[in-house]
């Protein structure tokens, strides 16, 4: 297995993000590009990556394809929306299985994000996933990146406990990622407070059911 490290050493090259949830609005299942909807923050935060050559990537699961409740082809169209609203990304991976067909890709295994960091011809160690649930942190340690969770009403409380990293909002999260190299390698990535711990957790703690 990789080395998993927990700090942020040298320049980051790339921040690879969840879709659903992270960048845009969660639609369950969504196969209508109509319905995409950028989180606050979204633009303004990928702007500061890009505007210092930071390359960005989404690695979304798309287990409603595996359903049949969209098509390959309804993804694609919405992942194309979320290229003409937050886009160019430099690089997009996509696992269209379910929870149950054992797919290396699908998170919380570290298939998307190797294939993602080999596409960019950079380091896994040298990127950062952004997401809102425990399996995008997880996916991260799996392929030795670095991981940092925004938790959303969907996150679960013991998500967020687990989570070595944590930022209240995407904003804050490219803030740090954008910070690290300059600061002391000895210092975490991000450091949630007391307070945005517990009311990340308060929240998760009412989460509907979510998607999986």
């Amino acid at each position: 297995m990789s080395p998993v490290p927990s700090r942020v050493t040298g320049p980051v090259e790339a921040v690879l993000f969840d879709r659903d949830g992270t960048l845009v609005e969660d639609v369950p299942y969504n196969g209508d590009p109509r319905l995409v909807r950028p989180v606050r923050g979204a633009r303004e935060a990928l702007a500061l990556l890009r505007g210092l050559g930071i390359r960005t990537g989404v690695v979304t699961n798309q287990s409603g394809i595996a359903r049949g409740l969209l098509t390959e082809a309804d993804a694609h169209r919405v992942n194309l929306r979320v290229d003409e609203l937050l886009g160019p990304f430099d690089v997009w991976e996509m696992c269209p299985h379910g929870p149950d067909d054992g797919c290396p890709c699908r998170k919380p295994r570290p298939g998307m994000i190797l294939a993602a960091a080999g596409r960019l011809g950079v380091r896994p160690a040298d990127c950062v996933v952004v997401g809102d649930i425990g399996a995008d942190t997880e996916a991260a340690r799996r392929a030795g990146a670095h991981g940092i969770l925004v938790p959303t009403p969907v996150t679960r409380p013991q998500e967020t406990a687990a989570a070595g990293h944590v930022a209240p909002d995407l904003t804050t999260a490219v803030q740090w990622v954008l910070d690290a190299p300059a600061a002391d390698p000895r210092r975490p990535l991000y450091e949630p407070s007391y307070a945005e711990r517990t009311r990340t957790a308060r929240a998760g703690a009412a989460a509907p059911g979510r998607r999986v």
